[in-house]
């Protein structure tokens, strides 16, 4: 049986992704996840689904050329089952960089993340880094 304690969950994707173990992290998607990435570029909007949510992290790999991470820098806040986690995010693509601080909210329920929602401490740097939509 999973642990379905929510602070565990997050920790668990987290660690997953700074190990560079995406299947795992993958896993605690739940297979409806809703993804809802911010901004006005070309990944802003919902996405939907396990393979909805790998191909865009995908896609954000290949346009940052394989740069592109997220460091966990705080400790996760929980409420009920909701998960909000500070991160920061860094990227480079030909002459563009991006290095800003955001928050992760996770919905979690059951012991699978259903819903994500992303905030950045400056959407507009962020949307010129990935490109117009």
């Amino acid at each position: 049986m999973t642990d379905a304690n929510p602070a565990a969950v997050a920790n668990r994707y987290f660690d997953a992704l700074a190990n560079g173990d995406v299947p795992a992290a993958m896993a605690l998607l739940s297979p409806d996840i809703v993804w809802h990435q911010p901004g006005a570029n070309r990944f802003s909007g919902d996405h939907r689904g396990q393979e909805g949510v790998s191909a865009l992290l995908g896609q954000m790999m290949e346009v940052s050329e394989g740069t592109f991470q997220l460091a966990v820098t705080g400790p996760a806040m929980v409420n009920g089952n909701l998960v909000a986690v500070p991160v920061r995010f860094t990227g480079q693509r030909e002459s563009v960089a991006m290095d800003m601080t955001g928050i992760d909210l996770l919905t979690i329920t059951d012991g699978t993340i259903t819903a994500v929602h992303l905030f950045s401490e400056d959407g507009p740097a962020e949307d010129r880094f990935w490109g117009a939509a």
